[in-house]
């Protein structure tokens, strides 16, 4: 049967920049390798397919494929599926609204918070239903640098060191000295699995203290190119790990501490996360992502 898709691009408020996303509706009946053929034409950095709730107290459940596989948990479908599924329980209303949507993921349920007001782009924001644990130990300075085209005395910066952390989705988190080293970046396949493994989730999570907008507090990049995902716009599950390691180098104060990651700029994908972590007691105990996400096109799979 033909089937109905939307897409909407996310962590922006402005069209055609951001992280664009797939929604396919209607995922019954679907089998994993359809979606996963589906999600490939897409070609997107995730396509997520809504289908009914195990528990109907929930909204959606949902599943999301990169091109190369099906992740338990994303931070820019969970933002981009909410709004969507909100605005179609709101429908057109001129009015603020505030609709609360419950996602049944591969982590567990991930409730969202939604807000329209009237002349603004929809936001949305989460807990992280997992917060960040350390994973492991990354490979050496030398093997990260040539798999990323760097050199290794331009990994870190004041005590930030490489690290591995996962909120659901492993990464491996390289802190690089500057903008211009962050942007000379490049995936070199033939050094990839031995820097980043040959599990499977080989993600480079690369971010750096100097950005480009005064209100952001880091600059990043994401490669995952044998997930089928050479660059990714933005990425929240890789910034909702993140705060472990921003937990653990800079060490923040109990309370909570909110700021922006700029994405994407490299790729002309301007893409703003929102990110909030909650210190107590010297510990990391809350995790919030947000941004915004606006409609762009929609259209039939056909039969």
């Amino acid at each position: 049967m033909p089937r109905k898709f939307h897409t909407l691009d996310v962590f922006t408020d402005t069209r055609f920049a951001g992280n664009p996303l797939a929604i396919v509706p209607d995922g019954s009946a679907l089998e994993s390798d359809d979606m996963q053929r589906i999600a490939r034409e897409f070609n997107l950095s995730e396509t997520v397919f809504v289908l009914p709730p195990d528990n109907p107290a929930h909204t959606a459940k949902v599943r999301i494929f990169t091109p190369g596989r099906e992740l338990p948990f994303a931070g820019h479908p969970t933002v981009g599926t909410a709004i969507y599924l909100a605005s179609q329980k709101i429908g057109n209303s001129d009015r603020e609204e505030d609709a609360i949507i419950v996602l049944e993921e591969g982590v567990g349920p991930v409730r969202v918070g939604v807000r329209f007001r009237p002349g603004e782009t929809a936001f949305a924001e989460f807990d992280v239903p997992v917060l960040p644990e350390e994973t492991g130990r990354p490979s050496p300075n030398d093997r990260l640098a040539a798999a990323l085209a760097l050199s290794p005395n331009e990994i870190g910066f004041e005590n930030h060191v490489a690290t591995q952390f996962s909120s659901g989705v492993p990464f491996t988190y390289v802190p690089v000295t500057n903008l211009e080293v962050i942007a000379r970046a490049a995936p070199q396949l033939q050094h990839w699995r031995e820097a980043f493994g040959d599990h499977d989730h080989p993600n480079a999570y690369l971010y750096c203290r100097q950005t480009m907008h005064q209100d952001a507090a880091f600059h990043a990049r994401m490669f995952a190119p044998t997930l089928g995902v050479p660059e990714d716009p933005a990425t929240g599950a890789a910034a909702a790990a993140f705060a472990g390691a921003v937990a653990k180098f800079d060490k923040p104060p109990d309370g909570i501490h909110a700021g922006i990651i700029e994405q994407g700029y490299e790729m002309d994908r301007p893409s703003n996360i929102f990110h909030e972590i909650e210190m107590e007691g010297g510990k990391l105990t809350k995790v919030r992502i947000g941004g915004h996400a606006v409609p762009v096109m929609g259209g039939t799979i056909a039969d």
